[in-house]
């Protein structure tokens, strides 16, 4: 009995130390959830635009810009028509209330500061957590359009 214990002892070892560098590299892959640092990329010109920054509080997600990267950089939202009216856009927080579902992350808002609108949201991380699929939507999902953002760390 004793020899089936070290046995079995010794065999658990070995898997344990076959399967560490699986789960050190299952480590090393981004981050399976989308807080931290976003950049946001034109749909036009496919040029960055700013720094989002995305946080979790209260259950939820928040994302705020953290930095204008054009030469717009103290942009106000003259257009917005709640408390961010002609507030500066560097600093806003314009994407809130994401929860968790399944893959997804929704239920939430986002704010377009270039015409002030407010948008269903709803959000998916792509390629291994290195970009991340928001879609901005009136009514249903199929009524909005997908941005394309890249991790940045």
């Amino acid at each position: 009995m004793c020899t089936i214990l070290r046995s079995a002892a010794v065999g658990a070892t070995l898997a344990a130390l076959a399967a560490g560098p699986l789960a050190s590299a299952a480590f090393a892959q981004p981050t399976g959830s989308p807080v931290g640092l976003w950049k946001s990329i034109d749909d036009e010109t496919k040029k960055p635009t700013a720094l989002i920054r995305i946080e979790e509080a209260a259950g939820a997600l928040v994302g705020r810009i953290e930095k204008i990267l054009t030469d717009k950089a103290d942009a106000v939202c003259d257009k917005c028509t709640d408390a961010r009216k002609d507030k500066p856009v560097q600093g806003m927080t314009i994407l809130t209330g994401l929860k968790k579902e399944g893959e997804e992350w929704t239920g939430g808002e986002i704010l377009d500061p270039n015409n002030g609108k407010l948008y269903k949201a709803k959000l998916k991380l792509a390629e291994a957590g290195r970009k991340l699929e928001l879609r901005g939507y009136i009514g249903i999902p199929t009524l909005g359009r997908t941005q394309t953002w890249i991790r940045e760390n």
